[in-house]
């Protein structure tokens, strides 16, 4: 008779610290495989290591705290057996698989979150192509709720990248698009300085050739039209690399 109690109290107890841990389903849809990368803010734990293999077509499954924020990205074309840095020909982090705080070296797309499970309040998140650009991600909670969804692009920003913003490998192959701040480093495009408000620093023709492409992520520092998207908190996200239809002329809204 004392057995169910017993277990009963153990499923409160340890149920009840999962209650407080949010799930990423990070999906990788791209051709290819990536190095998902995590960083996280000044006083949060670690989470996935800091960063991991996914290959193609795979899932990981990763927790966080209720309360955690950091970013999200993900690394292309690693080769952690050279001895050459970067190892990764985008978003390398120190030649380190596990990023242990850094963040990848832009031009990167990055998944931006913070969680606030515990205090009432919704969760935010965006997506930033403020230093660059190297592959599409969406990002949902696990309903696919639409005022909680960051579609991919419309275009693969890759193939329209201006000469004077393309980040090529070894090949000469185009394998990310900088930012016209991370290119030029002018205060114009950097929104610093004289420039440091929404009132001075206005879309360029490199932020416009952004948003053109990705419609709904933030194409330099003070675009007002890509959303944060502001969303119940959820206890579980849905993070997709290389949408389905990536590479083709359509959205890249499915997962």
């Amino acid at each position: 008779m004392e057995f169910f109690p017993a277990m009963l109290w153990l499923f409160i107890l340890f149920g009840h610290g999962l209650a407080h841990q949010v799930t990423f389903y990070v999906h990788n849809k791209c051709p290819f495989p990536i190095w998902p990368g995590t960083a996280s803010n000044t006083g949060q734990p670690v989470i996935a290591d800091g960063g991991f293999y996914l290959a193609s077509g795979d899932t990981a499954r990763i927790s966080a705290p209720w309360t955690w924020s950091g970013r999200i990205w993900a690394r292309t074309g690693c080769n952690f057996n050279s001895n050459w840095k970067p190892t990764c020909e985008t978003g390398d982090c120190d030649g380190r698989l596990a990023c242990n705080g850094l963040v990848g070296t832009p031009p990167v797309t990055l998944v931006q979150f913070a969680l606030q499970g515990n205090t009432g309040k919704p969760d935010f998140y965006d997506v930033s192509l403020v230093d660059g650009y190297n592959i599409p991600v969406f990002v949902s909670n696990r309903q696919l709720t639409p005022k909680c969804t960051i579609n991919g692009c419309n275009k693969n920003l890759k193939n329209s990248c201006p000469p004077e913003l393309q980040v090529v490998n070894a090949n000469w192959e185009v394998v990310a698009c900088k930012s016209a701040c991370l290119a030029f480093n002018l205060d114009s495009f950097c929104c610093r300085n004289e420039y440091g408000t929404p009132e001075k620093c206005k879309p360029s023709v490199y932020s416009k050739l952004f948003r053109d492409a990705c419609p709904s992520y933030y194409s330099y520092a003070y675009d007002k039209q890509a959303p944060l998207v502001t969303c119940p908190s959820s206890n579980e996200y849905v993070i997709t690399f290389c949408p389905s239809s990536w590479g083709a002329g359509g959205s890249h809204s499915s997962v």
